[in-house]
């Protein structure tokens, strides 16, 4: 029965190996682009075909380490792409590009195995709608809106609270949108992964998320394809269990950059800035799964670095061209003690226009901003000459300015354990009428700290 199966199967022998790329010979008959190759003793090394050299060789990139692979070793075809699980049984669990649990349990059962290459949905199918996912984050409802079905960039660097962000609009989409989360960390270190684990865990969410890892130990073809089969499971939960979506990617970035090791191995000519030739084309797949049909969406929320903080970098501008919101995490704001620490004069949304947030929504978003932009102008003079130099008009715009900052903080969830404040969730209504208020002077007499870490304005007392 074994020699019945062995000759069912299509077998090749190594060729060459260097590094991550595998040359085999399949006398037979070619696998088809994109298949799955086992090699080694025990099929331990994983191979995904990502060229035919002629009519007998297939060259590979290997997702796992080739160590201890040699000329003349057996490789089976697995006859299928890569397959990730699928299914209600995956919340809770964390797994690593090929679907294997790496959080220490059993495997999950109840699951379905899918390929990780998806087309994207239809345009037929997508919804046409331009909708505002409330992430109950008073200043991202309010100054920087997210699609439902769209794209939102955070960008920002270390220790500014990505993470923590990233844990609240999990918390808030599981209690708001009874939707799921799915975490993806692309190039991750290892302890970043753990931590995020522990923190879900204590923050109450980790039920209602799956989280996906391709970490930066691991070779440059696990990491190209951690993101594509994080979307074969977010689209499990949209298309199979109508269910909203919140897609986490951190960092996109490092998608590009697996993407420019593979093509390097593969001896391709780079492009602009040392970049692969295909960057838009491989970009543009990943980010065309993420879309909104009429029985569910994929909202994605994107950490993007910045490479040198060169927005002009290929890999910057074409992700950018995705994006339908970007908010912009600060330092400074930070250190002022405002959190979350959002710049709200640099984070912006293509949702922020009447004909989709509404006209209020719009009006009010725009005085915010001009007035924060006005304080920002005059903050020299203030540190130079003082309060008393500035006009009564100005004056009322700092005292307005500084206000409507305070009242721009809130009290996370996930922070409940550190700050003892419990935490607030604050829909769009309520944050529009405490700007509002603030903005006609309706606090004008009551000091700045009442305004100071609330959910909405009813929490002021003076």
């Amino acid at each position: 029965m074994a020699n019945a199966v062995e000759t069912q199967l299509n077998t090749g022998t190594v060729v060459s190996v260097r590094g991550s790329v595998v040359d085999v010979r399949f006398p037979r008959h070619l696998p088809s682009f994109l298949n799955q190759l086992n090699a080694g003793e025990e099929g331990q090394v994983i191979i995904e075909v990502v060229a035919h050299l002629n009519a007998e060789v297939v060259r590979g990139i290997a997702l796992t380490p080739t160590s201890g692979l040699g000329r003349g070793a057996t490789v089976v075809d697995q006859g299928h792409p890569l397959q990730v699980p699928v299914g209600p049984s995956l919340l809770g669990r964390m797994f690593n590009v090929f679907g294997a649990p790496v959080d220490q349990q059993a495997p999950p059962t109840d699951v379905t195995w899918r390929s990780i290459h998806q087309q994207a949905v239809p345009l037929v199918r997508q919804s046409t709608e331009s909708e505002i996912l409330e992430t109950g984050i008073k200043v991202i409802d309010v100054l920087a809106p997210i699609e439902r079905g769209g794209k939102a960039g955070l960008f920002g660097g270390a220790g500014v609270g990505k993470t923590v962000l990233i844990t609240e609009m999990i918390h808030n989409m599981v209690s708001q949108h009874q939707g799921i989360s799915l975490f993806c960390g692309i190039g991750e270190r290892n302890r970043e992964a753990e931590e995020l684990y522990r923190e879900m865990q204590a923050a109450g969410v980790l039920d209602h998320t799956v989280m996906l890892f391709g970490q930066m130990n691991e070779p440059p073809g696990a990491r190209f394809r951690v993101g594509h089969a994080a979307l074969t499971m977010a689209e499990y939960f949209r298309d199979e269990a109508h269910q909203d979506v919140l897609l986490l990617i951190d960092n996109i970035f490092r998608f590009i950059q697996a993407g420019q090791e593979v093509s390097g191995l593969m001896g391709e000519l780079p492009s602009r800035v040392g970049y692969q030739p295909t960057l838009a084309t491989e970009l543009a797949a990943l980010q065309e799964r993420i879309s909104s049909t009429t029985t569910g969406a994929i909202t994605s929320v994107q950490a993007v670095y910045v490479p040198a903080d060169d927005f002009t970098d290929p890999a910057a501008v074409h992700t950018f061209g995705h994006l339908s919101a970007s908010i912009v995490l600060s330092r400074k704001r930070a250190s002022e003690g405002f959190y979350p620490a959002v710049d709200p004069l640099r984070s912006s949304s293509k949702m922020l226009m009447p004909a989709i947030a509404g006209q209020r929504h719009y009006e009010i978003a725009l005085a915010v901003r001009q007035t924060l932009a006005t304080y920002e102008e005059l903050k020299d003079m203030i540190a130079m000459l003082g309060m008393a130099e500035l006009s009564a008009t100005d004056r009322q715009i700092v005292y307005r300015a500084r206000r409507l900052e305070r009242f721009l903080t809130q009290p996370f969830f996930s922070t409940e354990q550190f700050t003892s404040k419990p935490g607030r969730m604050v829909h769009l209504e309520a944050a529009l009428d405490g700007c509002d208020q603030i903005l006609n002077d309706a606090f004008a007499d009551a000091p700045e700290s009442v305004l100071y870490m609330i959910g909405d304005i009813t929490e002021a007392k003076p």
